[in-house]
């Protein structure tokens, strides 16, 4: 576990995540496994309809402080 806060999985963004997003591929991806990205407060609506419109089951939650 590292000290350092997460940062945004939005490419080229440094900023601390405060979101974490759950996803999956029904494609590829077993019902039970799920992808993690985080997202910083600008971000999360963007990567959260990225996945969105690929069809993509997504769950948006708080980062709990234990990620962050």
């Amino acid at each position: 576990m590292t000290d350092e806060p997460a940062e945004c999985s939005r490419a080229g963004c440094r900023d601390t995540a405060a979101w974490e997003i759950r996803w999956r591929n029904p494609r590829i991806h077993a019902a039970d496994r799920r992808k993690t990205w985080v997202a910083c407060d600008e971000h999360v609506s963007y990567l959260r309809e990225f996945l969105s419109a690929r069809d993509f089951p997504v769950e948006v939650s708080a980062l709990s402080s234990e990620r962050a």
